[in-house]
């Protein structure tokens, strides 16, 4: 058994159909800065206002893998948490997320394989309740077993 997995990991053994985990977290010009900064994406309509006020977003917009991160955030600190491998992730970007939104990222198990420890999870984002983001991702869950 392993007893050093991080409280709040859920593992594939205790892993159930429906289960659901999100969190909340509010998009910052800080947050698109860094992110730019980290991913070497500097396009204009994520940095700079007057360029991005005459596209068809007529106003700047947050990265959309920026967006997919808090995804990432949900699995990987959450369900299944700590010791989750990603083994594929779709994405569909639906509507834009601007600075100041305040974005909702939700995951749900849609598929368990507890023989091979593969767990398929729905996810989406959503800004005021309307979705802007929706996907599948595909991830190896810890195990209290050795393999």
């Amino acid at each position: 058994m392993l007893d050093n997995l991080p409280r709040g990991t859920i593992c594939i053994e205790d892993i159930e159909m429906g289960m659901s985990r999100y969190l909340r977290k509010q998009v910052t010009d800080r947050d698109i800065e860094m992110f730019a900064e980290v991913s070497t994406d500097h396009n204009p309509v994520h940095m700079d206002d007057d360029y991005a006020q005459d596209t068809i977003f007529e106003g700047r917009i947050a990265h959309g893998m920026l967006t997919a991160g808090l995804i990432s955030a949900v699995i990987g600190e959450q369900l299944p948490g700590h010791g989750t491998v990603y083994m594929g992730q779709t994405l569909k970007f639906l509507a834009p997320v601007r600075p100041g939104d305040m974005v909702y990222a939700e995951v749900k198990v849609v598929d368990i394989d507890h023989g091979k420890r593969r767990v398929t999870l729905e996810c989406h984002c959503s800004v005021d309740g309307k979705k802007v983001l929706i996907g599948e991702a595909k991830v190896l869950a810890p195990s209290r077993k050795f393999d």
